[in-house]
């Protein structure tokens, strides 16, 4: 007689700087996309005011009160126990609002539950990510979008830190990896903003080696980093992904 198993649960990559230095990375949130540039071109492509959203890698729930601010329910999937609670802790009393604890290759969603699915900067980066974009297609209701907003490796300066850290990340072959799944690429400039040098240069000491810090540090002579994203979407995904 066979037996049901759970399946066993994917891999978690950890995060190298929120798992570690969530204080630190609240900081570094506030000062993103001081612009709101970001914001502005989500809500040209996907707006979500009285819809459900699910913001895939949601950390400690940074993001989920602006969606939660006018989306019908919001639901934050946040892999780490540690920053799900920390989450929870932040909406907690507001109405519509849920964190669950999965990775993004397992959503604990009904099929067809969802309007937008939302991931910044998580689990979404290119090459391997098939598994998480076959959940976002299982989750999402006919019409509804996929929206990936990430770090764009090849607009300096903060693309050449990147690069200079990590070698390997090849932009045009993410960019390529994308169009062959249909996604919408858009590039969006925005600032990232602090109060002080030394706010600055501790949020670059979380996101880069001390060596690569220190070079960002030199080339930053004031209180803004100039920072090039991607935003990438997809309107109701349908068929088998291709390879």
């Amino acid at each position: 007689m066979r037996t049901w198993r759970k399946p066993a649960r994917p891999q978690v990559t950890p995060s190298p700087n929120i798992w570690h230095w969530p204080e630190l990375f609240e900081i570094e949130n506030r000062a993103q996309d001081s612009t709101g540039a970001l914001w502005r071109a989500l809500r040209e492509r996907c707006e979500w005011a009285g819809r459900d959203v699910v913001d895939i890698g949601c950390g400690d729930g940074f993001h989920l009160p602006l969606f939660a601010a006018t989306a019908r329910t919001v639901i934050g999937v946040e892999p780490h126990p540690p920053l799900a609670e920390r989450a929870r802790g932040r909406l907690a009393g507001t109405p519509g609002v849920d964190v669950r604890v999965a990775p993004a290759q397992q959503l604990p969603l009904a099929d067809a539950s969802v309007d937008l699915v939302h991931a910044r900067t998580a689990y979404f980066f290119g090459a391997g990510c098939e598994p998480g974009l076959a959940e976002a297609e299982r989750v999402l209701r006919p019409g509804g979008m996929i929206a990936i907003v990430d770090l764009d490796a090849s607009r300096p300066p903060y693309g050449d830190w990147m690069r200079a850290d990590a070698p390997q990340i090849d932009p045009d072959a993410i960019e390529s990896f994308f169009e062959r799944h249909d996604f919408d690429s858009a590039p969006v400039d925005t600032l990232w903003r602090f109060d002080d040098r030394e706010t600055l240069e501790a949020v670059l000491g979380i996101e880069f080696s001390a060596k690569v810090a220190a070079r960002a540090a030199r080339e930053t002579p004031g209180r803004t980093i100039p920072v090039g994203y991607r935003l990438r979407t997809r309107r109701k995904p349908a068929g088998l992904l291709r390879a």
